[in-house]
């Protein structure tokens, strides 16, 4: 057999095994193996590869670093917080309660990094709440899988720090791009849930009082600086992405056990009055004990452990599908389209259809190194293009038949997969709607970096 018939039958073979189920890595690490002894090469290649990714991955000390923020700020209580500010400014609308998750998905995004830590959280706290404000049970299921899409589009974003590897592009400069963008998807998606929610009479209001908003804002005031301690680091440049992860770790980590110290001697203090206890309800969160850490510290470990692995053997794909000519080819059909907006809706249209049916790391990895240059050359900024391509491989996240948020929310509600698809037609339909206005105005990525 030829080679291009044995590198076909490999590649049937394997997108059997990911239909089956078998995890990603080990779906690409297979093909990597088997087209690799195709074309002759030695596995010498592909560990000196990987073992290259990770000298050279200073950047990449920034992922696991974000993943056990979101993990610590989840654990101390900071997004219970986060989200009751969030219902504070909000419920006064109709459907503010699912609004108010949507803004608590931008508010954790901030600071996690990750589109399914995300859902799982704001999922997990607020679905119950919601269901009992007389909010139909798939809707909210299916409102945190949505608001989960800006989890990797608000900084940090550990999907920009692998785009900025693989790119050679400033992840510093990615992310203060990437805050606009965000916010408008986090907008648009409440606009959709305010519709939808006026038309069907979905929860109960409550009066905006400057009290509850402000008595909510005190009390999420580790999340806030939180926030601003990694934005104020990275945009005005005192430390790169990778020093801010660790500075915001070590910050959520003396927080959450300063705060849980606080926490027991005001629970042993019975002498005060109301007010003073009052006070300390607001200024201080659960927290957590130092035995507590290290099984925080393991499952974002764990994460990583998948995470990580995926990268390195990602580059050795590429160097083989280079080899085999698919660069080119891809290349060649999206240049062919013609000018600056027929290759930009064409790359567009593979990102979103690639989003389908894989996740938005493979999609990256795979994508990434194929349209960003062709986009390019014909005039596309590099940074606005990595906001295009991400925050259409963030839709993927609530599109069938992949939709890992969908799976995320179904897991943590209790709601089956199928029943949330239909109430994701509106917010697919606003984020969609804000992909096509960041597409088309660069400005609106752009005009934070003024070098650009």
């Amino acid at each position: 057999m030829t080679d291009g018939t044995l590198v076909t039958l490999i590649s049937v073979g394997v997108t059997i095994l990911f239909m089956l189920g078998v995890p990603v890595f080990l779906v690409i690490a297979y093909w990597v193996v088997g087209c690799s002894f195709v074309l002759g090469l030695t596995l010498d290649n592909m560990g000196a590869e990987i073992l290259n990714v990770f000298n050279k991955g200073f950047a990449l000390l920034a992922m696991p670093l974000f993943i056990l923020t979101g993990d610590l700020i989840n654990k101390s209580g900071i997004a219970r917080r986060l989200s009751d500010f969030a219902y504070a400014c909000l419920g006064w609308l109709r459907g503010g309660l699912a609004m108010a998750s949507l803004g608590a998905c931008g508010l954790f995004a901030a600071i996690s990094g990750s589109n399914s830590a995300t859902t799982a959280t704001i999922g997990s706290m607020l679905h119950p709440e919601m269901v009992k404000g007389g909010y139909d049970e798939r809707f909210s299921a299916a409102t945190a899988a949505a608001g989960g899409t800006v989890g990797i589009i608000i900084p940090p974003s550990i999907i920009f720090i692998v785009y900025g590897f693989l790119m050679n592009l400033p992840i510093s400069d990615l992310f203060v791009a990437g805050i606009v963008p965000g916010a408008l998807m986090v907008i648009g998606m409440q606009f959709a849930c305010w519709i939808i929610c006026r038309i069907n009479g979905w929860g109960f209001l409550i009066p905006l009082q400057l009290n509850r908003v402000l008595k909510t804002a005190f009390g999420a005031w580790l999340g806030f600086f939180a926030i601003g301690l990694v934005l104020w680091g990275i945009y005005t440049g005192k430390f790169s992405p990778t020093e801010a992860a660790g500075v915001t770790v070590g910050f959520c980590i003396i927080a959450g056990l300063l705060s849980w110290l606080v926490s027991r001697l005001t629970r042993q203090n019975r002498d005060r009055t109301w007010q003073e206890k009052n006070y300390a309800e607001m200024l201080v969160v659960e927290g957590f004990t130092l035995w507590q850490v290290p099984g925080i510290t393991m499952r974002s470990a764990e994460i990583t452990g998948i995470l990580a692995p995926l990268i390195a053997i990602s580059v050795v794909m590429q160097q083989i599908l280079s080899l085999l000519g698919a660069q080119q080819v891809i290349g060649d059909f999206v240049t062919s389209m013609g000018g600056y907006y027929a290759v930009l809706f064409t790359a567009m249209i593979i990102v979103f259809f690639s989003g389908m049916v894989l996740e938005s790391l493979p999609v990256t990895i795979i994508l990434a190194p194929i349209l960003a240059p062709i986009a390019a050359s014909v005039g596309v900024d590099p940074i606005h293009f990595s906001v295009i391509f991400l925050v259409g491989a963030s839709i993927g996240f609530i599109t069938p038949p992949y939709g890992l948020n969908l799976y995320v929310a179904s897991g943590v509600t209790g709601v089956p997969y199928f029943r949330l698809l239909r109430y994701t037609v509106p917010y697919l339909v606003a984020l969609i709607g804000v992909w096509i206005f960041v597409s088309l105005t660069p400005e609106v990525a752009l005009f934070l970096l003024p070098d650009r």
